[in-house]
């Protein structure tokens, strides 16, 4: 071979390997593109860590709105997710399998939760079948600190929140829940609590079964209802509790409840534990057992979910987002807190309180005033600058049931306000059952039978407006949303 065509063979060499280094960068970025900044973070210098990886199939869920009941959209909305996660998971979960990667699979949103280093999220995000993938941080709520039990055991009857959404009228109407079934969404519950025991739905009176009304979704995986915070079970008294014997603390205390466990001993939670909490509700299995063993029909009408998940703390904005559209359209009522992070202006920034599928709730005072810490609006953490809260109920110095069989007072924050709003909705769809199912129905009732407020406070220019960025539309009245025609 002659000097030339040596010459002429080194530089197609040299522009072959050009190439290839280009294309090899650009796949670099496009697949790095597709990793949350947190992945990057952690990952770097050769960590590892947790991470969501989101697949480009996802279920259409429009058709479950036509249909006309509540347990069809639930068997609908189940069963499509579960379809499309079966079949578009399989060749990633081979794959992972192949690698010896531990990994646990969700269907409630198409998604995977994976372990490993930035070699593997890199060669994940460069497949065709993944859409994105998300941090998994573990994220410390701000939830009210308990401070033990009242010093008086003496019960105080109906309590002033309770009074002031109109529930007694709507009891002294003869509905208080009876035939709905609430969940709580916290860091637990004591279960056998006097406030709320012979509600739950695995009682029966004489013996306890917590198959299919309980799970615990932290590492501690318990087998039975605990809740080392307290949180969980005063969230859940505000929606059904009654002990008989004078502590009326909550909106619906003849409704049935369940519960499930996001948030461990210290409020910690992670979007993976909150994913896995709304896959149990909205489909309920055996204690220890498989999602897939899951039964829609078993799901609640509503859930109380009185946490967030902060961009502050690595939460993606849209981490959430396809896991509560689905929820909302299996026909459950998702109950959300708006945050106390006020008093200022698009303060509402945590998912899941920032979607459109929430109804999100802001706490107000004795005297009808927003609370100074409940979170307003306009939602700007994803660029919709939406209109947030929807509604508003009393969050200000409450009292309600707490682990050790005793109660408590001066619990404030939107985690107390949002109870009244999930708990009411049970007594509204046992006096108006066309509702059972309905969400925008009965959302659309909710905020029209609300005490109208306006604010002086003008975030996002609404705050002579009904609604506005401060209460929504207002404060809750279940007097006025059960006698509605």
């Amino acid at each position: 071979m002659d000097r030339r065509n040596l010459l002429n063979r080194a530089v197609l060499i040299a522009l072959l390997l050009h190439l290839i280094l280009l294309t090899g960068s650009a796949w670099a970025f496009g697949a790095s593109d597709k990793i949350a900044a947190r992945v990057l973070t952690d990952t770097a210098n050769g960590g590892t860590t947790e991470a969501l990886v989101v697949l480009a199939a996802q279920a259409d869920l429009s058709p479950a709105a036509a249909l006309p009941s509540k347990l069809e959209k639930g068997l609908f909305v189940v069963n499509a997710l579960r379809a499309v996660a079966a079949r578009s998971q399989a060749p990633l979960r081979a794959f992972l399998g192949q690698r010896g990667v531990p990994y646990q699979s969700f269907y409630i949103v198409n998604m995977i939760k994976v372990t490993g280093n930035l070699a593997l999220m890199q060669e994940l995000a460069a497949r065709s079948d993944v859409s994105r993938i998300d941090a998994n941080p573990q994220v410390r709520t701000s939830l009210p600190i308990p401070s033990g039990i009242d010093a008086s055991a003496a019960p105080t009857g109906i309590e002033w929140n309770v009074s002031r959404v109109r529930a007694p009228n709507v009891w002294a109407l003869g509905f208080r829940g009876e035939g709905r079934v609430v969940a709580g969404n916290d860091t637990g519950v004591q279960w056998d609590h006097p406030s709320f025991k012979a509600r739950y739905r695995g009682w029966d009176g004489t013996k306890v079964d917590h198959d299919y009304n309980w799970h615990d979704a932290t590492s501690q995986h318990s087998p039975t209802p605990i809740d080392p915070y307290g949180h969980g079970t005063f969230t859940l008294s505000q929606m059904v509790g009654d002990d008989g014997q004078g502590n009326q603390v909550g909106v619906a205390p003849g409704a049935k409840w369940f519960a499930c466990r996001n948030m461990d001993a210290s409020g910690t939670g992670s979007p993976a534990t909150y994913t896995e909490c709304f896959e149990f509700l909205m489909a309920p299995y055996p204690v220890g057992g498989d999602p897939n063993q899951g039964d829609p029909t078993l799901a609640p009408d509503s859930i109380n979910n009185s946490w967030g998940c902060p961009a502050s703390e690595g939460c993606s904005a849209n981490t959430l987002l396809a896991v509560l559209d689905s929820v909302r359209a299996a026909g459950i009522f998702p109950a959300v807190a708006a945050g106390n992070s006020g008093s200022g202006c698009s303060t509402v920034s945590d998912p899941p309180a920032i979607y459109n599928s929430s109804v999100t709730v802001g706490a107000t005072n004795s005297l009808n005033q927003i609370s100074f810490f409940s979170s307003r609006g306009p939602v700007t953490a994803d660029g919709s600058r939406r209109l947030k809260p929807d509604i508003s109920a009393p969050g200000e110095n409450i009292r309600g049931a707490v682990p050790g069989n005793g109660y408590q007072s001066g619990w404030s924050g939107t985690s107390m306000a949002t109870p009244h709003i999930a708990g009411g909705v049970a007594m509204i769809w046992q006096a108006k059952p066309v509702l059972i199912g309905d969400i925008d129905g009965t959302e659309r009732l909710l905020t029209r039978a609300a005490v109208h407020m306006k604010s002086t406070q003008n975030c996002g220019g609404s705050g002579q407006r009904i609604p506005n960025n401060i209460f929504g539309w207002g404060i809750l009245n279940l007097l006025r949303a059960v006698q509605a025609p």
